[in-house]
């Protein structure tokens, strides 16, 4: 009795981790659903828990320990569904044409398949003050994202698939256009990302090429 007593301590932490994370993922969820409907301001804890089917908030209190806890915690969770989605994508292209194409059209048709994902998280980093965790986070992260894409584009330059410009010139009118657009998507249920993402993609492609 004491060795089945003991093994069901043993078994209890991380059936305990399941289960809170499973709620975690829960609430981060009903927390993008309602952001993106309702907007980052009427975000409360009442209306995400009623979107979770939880009886009362307090389950979000001990999960998160704030809203800028929950906040940042859908800020992640967005990053990682766009990364999933978009980096098979770009890496199954062969050429740098390829691969920037596949960056810009995966970049918004992500909106089709998520989307209340990127529109929530543009709610979020709206609203949320420059010195959250949140803001920082996704800072650091984008600055990664196009650092690492500024180096593959001079690569593709070096190469003589580019043109000669100012990689960091394209990233910086890559970046806000995508940006725009996707601010665009949130305010119009008619929006047509597919598109939207070729339209973008020719103007990039014949941005970069090079002529003879």
């Amino acid at each position: 009795m004491r060795a089945k007593s003991s093994e069901a301590k043993q078994e209890s932490p991380p059936d305990r981790t399941f289960i809170e994370a499973a709620r975690r993922a829960q609430i981060v969820a009903a927390a993008i659903e309602v952001i993106a409907e309702v907007g980052y301001a009427k975000a409360t804890f009442t209306r995400i828990a009623r979107r979770a089917g939880l009886s009362s908030t307090g389950m979000i209190s001990y999960h998160f320990s704030g809203k800028d806890d929950l906040m940042r915690e859908v800020v992640a969770e967005v990053m990682r569904v766009a990364d999933g989605y978009m980096r098979p994508r770009i890496e199954a292209e062969a050429t740098a044409s390829g691969r920037l194409r596949a960056h810009i059209e995966s970049n918004l048709a992500l909106l089709a398949e998520f989307p209340r994902h990127l529109p929530a998280m543009v709610e979020v980093l709206s609203n949320i003050r420059e010195d959250t965790p949140s803001m920082r986070e996704f800072a650091a992260a984008m600055e990664d994202m196009n650092h690492s894409l500024v180096e593959r584009i001079r690569l593709a330059q070096e190469a003589g698939e580019f043109r000669e410009f100012n990689p960091e010139t394209l990233v910086h009118a890559l970046r806000g256009s995508i940006d725009s657009l996707v601010q665009r998507a949130a305010r119009d249920p008619r929006f047509d990302a597919a598109a939207h993402g070729r339209e973008l993609a020719e103007f990039f492609e014949r941005a970069t090429r090079r002529t003879p």
